[in-house]
């Protein structure tokens, strides 16, 4: 994901507190429902300020679904940083270090199972508007080849490696995730079961 230009830090606080605001109000009312109004409103702000950080509600939504990538990010490379080889079972992760490095991607985030509602409500409005379809679209690529890159090379100084392509594991293994995110949604779940991943995980990623 290319990185936008550096903001001041008045102006990167401001878009911090909408950020936050946000993320309320979807997990509260869905993104659908959401006004700007009340974005502003919860941020502390006028719906000048709003439009003045973000041209449209759906602006900010890519937004936050790249903060939210990006901190997913950030703990990916920490959590497994801080992984020796000593983890690593008959050529395969542990699975117990599995779930520790899911466990520490994921907290002190938007919790999944609340952020998956929100994010298949925009997919299906990004379905039905071809522009917001194609800013979503070159968003998820982005994300994915950043991701594919970054868990390469945090694999390879495990010593170990994807069996297939980095490009389909990675969509096998979001694919994965989100299908627990979406079965823990619905059965209204505390947290989002590792299970399938951890299996997915033994079959695409072994020792070099």
């Amino acid at each position: 994901m290319t990185q936008p230009p550096p903001l001041s830090a008045r102006r990167a606080q401001t878009r911090e507190r909408l950020l936050d605001a946000a993320a309320a109000v979807f997990t509260h009312v869905g993104f659908g429902a959401a006004s700007v109004e009340a974005i502003a409103e919860e941020a502390g702000f006028t719906r000048g300020a709003f439009y003045s950080n973000f041209e449209s509600k759906e602006a900010l939504f890519l937004a936050l679904t790249e903060r939210q990538s990006r901190r997913h990010l950030a703990a990916l490379e920490a959590a497994v940083a801080a992984l020796d080889s000593g983890v690593v079972h008959e050529r395969h992760l542990e699975r117990s270090v599995i779930r520790s490095v899911l466990a520490a991607v994921t907290e002190g985030k938007m919790p999944e199972r609340g952020w998956y509602p929100i994010n298949a409500e925009f997919e299906l409005l990004a379905m039905r508007a071809p522009e917001i379809g194609a800013a979503w679209t070159a968003q998820q690529r982005a994300m994915r080849a950043e991701l594919t890159e970054v868990l390469g090379r945090l694999l390879g100084g495990l010593g170990l490696r994807f069996t297939t392509d980095p490009g389909i594991a990675i969509d096998l293994l979001l694919g994965a995730w989100a299908a627990s995110a979406r079965d823990a949604a619905v059965a209204d779940a505390p947290d989002v079961a590792p299970a399938a991943l951890e299996a997915l995980v033994d079959l695409l990623i072994t020792q070099e």
